[in-house]
């Protein structure tokens, strides 16, 4: 399993860099015929950061491959909570995102970045480090409503937050680049001191009992 797996993020890597090509992100038609031409490969994409080109809207931006419908990018948005600011705007979805995200902030930049992954219903997510700009109450109600999303998928997330992560199947902490443990967070409270030491600087008690946030 680890080793398909190895292979699938590798891939998923070489795809970001070509993807990062100036060429290539400032050319929306080249930047979807790529992804479209690893079509095993695309339902991994966590929502491409920085995908961008000189002047987009908000639809624009959450169409990943193009052939999302209005309904597949609100869907994902409600549950991505970007509802709210995107509704604000004057324009709403037609409203404009400056290259690079500079005019939005940096939560409302992740959440529209998971909402693009979203709306594209992928078979597997990969989400690295995509919930660190967001406030804990967006960050719980984004991780309930992925959670129903996505519970025939297959989800991978890199995190600081243990509250992130911590309803996981299963937790690999890393230290130094090396498994310090593995396991479910009750598990990791008891068998991996470094675990316990980052949940008390992090949670609160119940969520140390291991009680659902």
């Amino acid at each position: 399993m680890f080793d398909k797996l190895d292979d699938l993020l590798i891939r998923f890597e070489e795809l970001m860099s070509e993807l990062s090509e100036p060429d290539v992100a400032n050319n929306p038609e080249r930047f979807r015929k790529l992804m479209k031409e690893q079509s095993d490969l695309t339902p991994i994409v966590e929502a491409y950061k920085e995908y961008k080109k000189s002047k987009q809207d908000i639809e624009d931006s959450l169409a990943l491959l193009d052939e999302e419908t209005d309904e597949d990018m609100k869907e994902a948005a409600a549950i991505a909570q970007a509802t709210e600011f995107i509704d604000s705007k004057k324009d709403g979805y037609a409203d404009s995102i400056a290259q690079g995200g500079t005019n939005v902030s940096g939560g409302q930049k992740q959440r529209l970045s998971i909402a693009r992954a979203i709306a594209v219903r992928p078979k597997v997510y990969v989400f690295d480090d995509s919930f660190s700009a967001l406030d804990f109450k967006t960050d719980a109600a984004l991780r309930k409503a992925l959670s129903a999303r996505t519970k025939d998928a297959s989800v991978i997330i890199v995190a600081q937050r243990i509250s992130t992560i911590m309803n996981a199947d299963q937790i690999i902490l890393l230290n130094e680049g090396k498994v310090a443990g593995i396991g479910t967070h009750k598990e990791l409270l008891k068998n991996c001191p470094e675990y316990l030491e980052i949940a008390k600087s992090q949670l609160s008690e119940a969520e140390l009992a291991g009680e659902e946030v």
